[in-house]
């Protein structure tokens, strides 16, 4: 693993585009992996773009959310697309390609990060169809590393 430098730091936050880290953080990155005191915190999509891991929305729940309902929370943590018939809620806002996390509605607890196949408005009117593409979710190889 290598350990970042206070530039790779500043540069990271830039792609992140929020101040995430400070330069006192102990960051290392591998195989486009990054981790803070050997946790995973993010990770980088086929296309480049950087993504936090669960375990570090637990701690800093920034996205926007898409909520489901209790029953699409098995499904969900099995990898599964998430599908209209199972949303009960969606932030304002969100827009074709943004990143989210996916909560269950009763505990608002993050279940996966996913990226958003339509915007919210979009998303609340459909009846039917995926609305989030599941990236990332509790069990998967990334949860556990």
């Amino acid at each position: 693993m290598k350990t970042l430098s206070k530039k790779d730091i500043k540069q990271l936050n830039e792609r992140i585009g929020r101040e995430v880290f400070s330069k006192k953080d102990l960051l290392q990155e591998e195989c486009g992996r990054y981790y803070r005191n050997k946790e995973l915190v993010f990770f980088t999509l086929p296309q480049g773009r950087l993504a936090p891991s669960l375990k570090f929305l637990l701690k800093d729940l920034y996205l926007p959310k898409v909520t489901v309902d209790m029953g699409a929370v098995k499904f969900v943590v099995g990898g599964a697309d998430i599908m209209r018939p199972g949303v009960t809620a969606c932030d304002e806002g969100v827009m074709q390609g943004d990143l989210v996390v996916v909560v269950d509605e009763t505990h608002g607890k993050p279940l996966a990060v996913g990226e958003a196949l339509m915007g919210s408005e979009e998303l609340l009117a459909a009846t039917s169809g995926k609305v989030v593409k599941n990236l990332h979710y509790v069990g998967d190889d990334l949860w556990n590393a």
